[in-house]
Formats: C-alpha cells, sequence, structure tokens
C-alpha cells in the first residue's frame, strides 16, 4: 500500500530508517533519493542518485516508479522515529478523508531525553509560502498527486521547486490535512538542522528568502507561486489604477515620518534624530506614536519636542493598540502630512537623504507606495548577514503577485496618506500590520522600488520577532497566511468581475 521515500543524509542514516521500515506488513518498496553508501542486500531498498527530494528531474523519476497507493516522504533528517502505528493512521485517515496530503506534528528530543511537543499550523488557501513547515513527513494519495500532474502539468525540472510545486498542484484536487497529532519524533542531533534558534538575532534564518545568494532559488519559486496564481484565477497583470490627484493644501505637511514607540528608552532618541537630520526640499514633521510608554520613553520624546516643534507627541486614548492601530492614529491624525513614511523605534535611516528620495519616487511615479532597501545590523550598527535586503525578486510584471509568496515587502515603507484612509488603514495588530496594507495596496496600484540602502534594521534582543517560542512563531505564521487568504479571494473576486465569469473556488468558505 505504501512507497517511502527517504531523502538520503550524512552518514547513511537513510539506510538504518529503511531497515525500521521494512519491518511494516504496509511498506512495499523503500526508495533512497541522494547520493551515498548503497543499502546492504538484506534491506529491499531502490536507490535514486542525483538532487534531493526537491529537485524536479528527481522527483518525476520517484513519481514513475511508485505504483502503491500511497507515498511517504522523510526528509534527509539524522534521526526520525515514527509512532506507534503511524502508517496505520496515515493510509486510514487519508482513505477516509480522500486528503491529498497529510502532514502533522511531531516531537523533538531534548539532549536530557526529554520530549518537546512541536505543532504545525493548518494549512489554508493562503499558505502558498514555500517555506511552510510542515514537519518532517508528508504522505500522499497518489491517486491525488497523478490527477495533480494530468490537470496541472508536469513538475518543474529545477532543483528547488519540485516539492513545492507538488503539494500546491495537489491542493487543487484534494484537501492538504494536518493531523494535530504527534507521528514522529526527531533525536537532537537534528533539532539545529530543522528548527531555527529561537534566540537567533542575527537575521540569518530570519531573511534567508531575501538573501541575494538565493536568487536563484527565489526565481525558480516565484515561476511555481504565479502558475498557482494562475490556477486559482488570482493572479494579476501588471495594469495598475492611477492615484486620484491630491490637493496639498489640505495636509500640514508634506511629509510625516511615523514612529510608533512603547518602552524604547535606549533606542527612541536615536531614531528620531536620524529622521530630524533628513535633508529635504520640503516640510516634514515626526509624529512619534506613545503607546502609553512606562519607561523613560515619554520624556526623551517630550525632551526632543521641546528642542524642535518639528517632532509631535500622540498619545492615544486606548489602550488596547498595536503597532497598526498606533500608525492609524498618526494618518488619522490633522497633523499627518501627504506622505506617511515609516520609522521603527529602533531603527534609523542611513542617510540624511532616505526620506527626500523616498517621497521623490512618491511624486514622480503614480505608485500609491514606495519601499526601499535595509541593511541589517546589531545593537552597535555594525552590519551582520545577510547584509543588504534590497528585495531584488521584485518585479514590476509580477511584484504583487509574487508578494504572496514571500514574507514581507522590505523597508522603508512610504505611502500616501490619502491612499491608506480610503481602505481604513492598517490592521490593529502588532505583527503583519504592513504586510496587510502592501498587500492591500498592491491589490490596485503601483508599489514603487528603490533598491539602494536607505534605512538600517537594528536586530537586537528587544525586537518583536526575536527570541520567539514556537506557539508564537506558529501565531504570526497562521496570521500571515491568513492574510494571504483574504486576498487571494479578493483578487479572484477582482478577476472575475473583471472576465465577466464566476472564477472556480470563489464561492468557497475561507478553511
Amino acid at each position: 500500500m505504501i512507497a517511502v521515500a527517504l531523502g538520503n543524509a550524512p552518514g547513511g542514516v537513510a539506510v538504518r530508517r529503511a531497515g525500521m521500515l521494512a519491518a511494516s506488513p504496509l511498506v512495499s518498496r523503500i526508495f533512497v533519493v541522494g547520493d551515498g553508501p548503497a543499502p546492504p542486500p538484506a534491506i529491499q531498498c531502490q536507490w535514486i542518485r542525483g538532487g534531493g527530494l526537491t529537485a524536479g528531474k528527481t522527483m518525476t523519476d520517484l513519481l514513475r516508479r511508485v505504483r502503491e497507493d500511497f507515498l511517504l516522504l522523510l526528509e534527509p533528517a539524522e534521526d526520525i522515529e515514527l509512532g506507534p502505528r503511524v502508517l496505520e493512521r496515515l493510509a486510514d485517515t487519508a482513505a477516509a478523508t480522500g486528503a491529498g496530503m497529510i502532514y502533522g506534528d511531531h516531537d523533538e528530543e531534548t539532549p536530557g531525553g526529554e520530549a518537546r511537543e512541536c505543532r504545525a499550523i493548518d494549512c489554508q488557501l493562503g499558505s502558498i509560502r514555500d517555506d511552510f513547515s510542515f514537519g518532517p513527513l508528508r504522505f500522499y494519495s497518489l491517486a491525488a498527486v497523478r490527477r495533480a500532474l494530468a490537470d496541472c502539468g508536469p513538475l518543474p525540472p529545477g532543483d528547488h521547486a519540485a516539492g513545492y510545486d507538488l503539494r500546491l498542484k495537489v491542493s487543487r484536487i484534494a484537501p492538504i490535512l494536518h493531523l494535530p497529532e504527534r507521528l514522529c519524533r526527531l533525536r537532537p542531533a537534528l533539532v539545529p538542522a530543522l528548527v531555527p534558534a529561537s534566540g537567533d538575532v542575527g537575521g540569518e534564518a530570519h531573511f534567508a528568502y531575501v538573501d541575494p545568494h538565493n536568487l536563484a532559488y527565489q526565481r525558480e519559486m516565484e515561476a511555481v507561486a504565479t502558475a498557482h496564481l494562475r490556477r486559482l484565477g488570482a493572479w494579476l497583470p501588471p495594469t495598475f489604477r492611477t492615484p486620484p490627484a491630491v490637493n496639498a493644501g489640505s495636509y500640514p505637511v508634506e511629509a510625516s515620518v511615523v514612529i510608533p514607540v512603547r518602552n524604547r528608552e535606549k533606542t527612541i532618541a536615536a531614531a528620531v534624530r536620524s529622521a530630524l537630520a533628513q535633508e529635504t526640499g520640503f516640510s516634514f514633521n515626526i509624529l512619534v506614536v506613545d503607546n502609553h510608554s512606562t519607561d523613560a520613553t515619554g520624556a526623551i520624546v517630550a525632551g526632543l519636542a521641546g528642542r524642535d516643534p518639528r517632532v509631535e507627541i500622540l498619545t492615544p486614548s486606548r489602550r488596547d493598540l498595536g503597532i497598526g492601530g498606533c500608525w492609524n492614529e498618526a494618518i488619522y491624525s490633522p497633523r499627518c502630512g501627504r506622505y506617511a513614511v515609516q520609522l521603527d523605534s529602533d531603527d534609523l535611516y542611513s542617510g540624511p537623504d532616505s526620506l527626500e528620495r523616498l517621497v521623490a519616487k512618491l511624486r514622480s511615479e503614480s505608485a500609491a507606495a514606495v519601499i526601499g532597501a535595509y541593511a541589517l545590523v546589531d545593537e552597535e550598527l555594525r552590519d551582520i548577514p545577510p547584509g543588504l535586503i534590497d528585495h531584488r525578486e521584485w518585479t514590476e510584471e509580477n511584484g504583487r503577485n509574487n508578494a504572496l509568496r514571500v514574507n514581507g515587502f522590505g523597508a522603508p515603507r512610504a505611502f500616501r496618506t490619502d491612499i491608506l484612509r480610503g481602505f481604513g488603514g492598517f490592521p490593529n495588530v502588532s505583527y503583519g500590520e504592513d504586510y496587510a496594507v502592501c498587500l492591500r495596496i498592491s491589490r490596485h496600484y503601483r508599489i514603487g522600488r528603490i533598491y539602494e540602502g536607505l534605512y538600517l534594521c537594528r536586530r537586537w534582543r528587544d525586537n518583536t520577532d526575536a527570541a520567539l517560542s514556537s506557539a508564537e512563531r506558529n501565531r504570526n505564521d497562521a496570521y500571515k497566511d491568513r492574510l494571504r487568504s483574504l486576498e487571494i479571494r479578493a483578487r479572484q473576486r477582482l478577476v472575475a468581475d473583471g472576465a465577466g465569469i464566476l472564477t472556480e473556488g470563489v464561492s468557497e468558505v475561507l478553511s
């Protein structure tokens, strides 16, 4: 009933696991994928040499050979132990539900021998990012796989995107099912390889998707995601609305630098001074939205405001605001300028011309927002990997579609205030609020890009996304996936209305 494909890992551990799996009466064949020592004759394995489970040629070869009902893919981990009777559970669930693919939770065994549960999140319509974590095993229905490839075409031939392409195509045919049960256990040697250290603030794992060294990978993934959006009826062509003309006289200044802040006494002064140092040919102010700080932040900002009238303090009347809610306090304030420009309370503009360049780009192009590039730095403002984050994967032709695959748009961000006000501003959250707004803008309007560094993004232990627990990471990932689900639905309606037809799936209930 089940064929198993093991990604090989250094040391021939796939061969050791093959011996364990061969004992199950449900396993009819075992494939070892990758290079390494051949299994002993006593273990009946078939070897698929060459690339791993992400390579199109390798995966196509594997799928041609499989004749069983189900295919279990196991990542090339150093030590994975399946739970008791997991294969029976997977096969029964797949047969009962018609799922195209099943994945589940797992345990990590600590060096002390204790088990730590690692939960996955549900895969939904908007879970189209290529780094969605399914854990170390995926269980496919071969009937769904064959139908998906027949309906949607073969796997791409590149080195990176075959697994990504396969699950997106299968998701058009049958559900991707999260089984919230611990299906396997990872031994200690594996944990650092699959799960980024929760205390990492250097940015290597967090920003891997925009590392310029990964551009070839990004291009492969973009092609797969774009094809998937076309199949969904959610792909948008590079035609944009022209933003309406704005009466500049209705704004007190041309631009406002918006700084939401709470308890940043160590960094707020440097951030405000960075804004004050901007050299522009237009008027601007700095709107510091102090979200009821309990440290010295308020006093520091008040001191700066007393010395320079361009610094204005906004204190929300409510105490339940996230970062997005604080942004709304600024953009709906009568003190807000024609353009609203981002500066986080622990970051800096990299030079005195950052604000001028952002506003000039907004003025010269028919764009509702402009996004620059930023460099990652530590607490002492020293460069850290991967360096400049310029989002070179963005293109005029496909950027707003590819934005549904990646986890962010970049920084610094500058917006037309009237456009933000036109659809209700930011969601009142403290993670993903900027992503939500940029997705919303890109549905209709151009987003301009500046690929030179304008901004210093400080990575330190007080960042809101530093040292997150597994539950916090899951909550953040699930929220952004939900944003993508909502945006895909909106774009399906937009495409359907434009074509005068009902796009398949528009009436489905969000799962």
